[in-house]
């Protein structure tokens, strides 16, 4: 592996939730990362935020890692789980709640049958 497949293997390890995102998560810098990241926010999952534009071999190394061509990237418990687009259909549908009560990972259920709520 090299350098910057370590260090990304290293923090989805250390992390059960991780988003590759540009910016960071009070500070978000593209639309798409910002819709993820308020999602997670409003949603109070607690996730480590990894700002892709303060390190270009992180920006080439997360697409390089997952095979995915595009930023913002979540994992939940070591696992790649999708993108943006990917993200906001399983909010909308329910598959991101259940997976993270598969994963054990805490989330505030009221807020993420708000969102639905505010997209149905």
């Amino acid at each position: 592996m090299t350098d910057a497949a370590n260090r990304i293997q290293d923090i989805i390890t250390a992390n059960d939730v991780v988003l590759y995102m540009k910016g960071t998560k009070d500070m978000p810098q593209c639309g798409f990362s910002s819709r993820v990241a308020g999602v997670l926010n409003y949603m109070g999952v607690n996730f480590a935020d990894v700002n892709v534009l303060a390190d270009d071999d992180i920006r080439q190394g997360i697409k390089d890692f997952s095979d995915w061509p595009t930023i913002p990237q979540l994992y939940v418990k070591g696992e790649f789980v999708g993108g943006c687009d990917i993200i906001t259909e399983m909010t909308l549908s329910g598959e991101l709640d259940k997976l993270f009560e598969d994963k054990g990972v805490t989330y505030d259920k009221d807020a993420a049958d708000k969102i639905r709520e505010a997209n149905g």
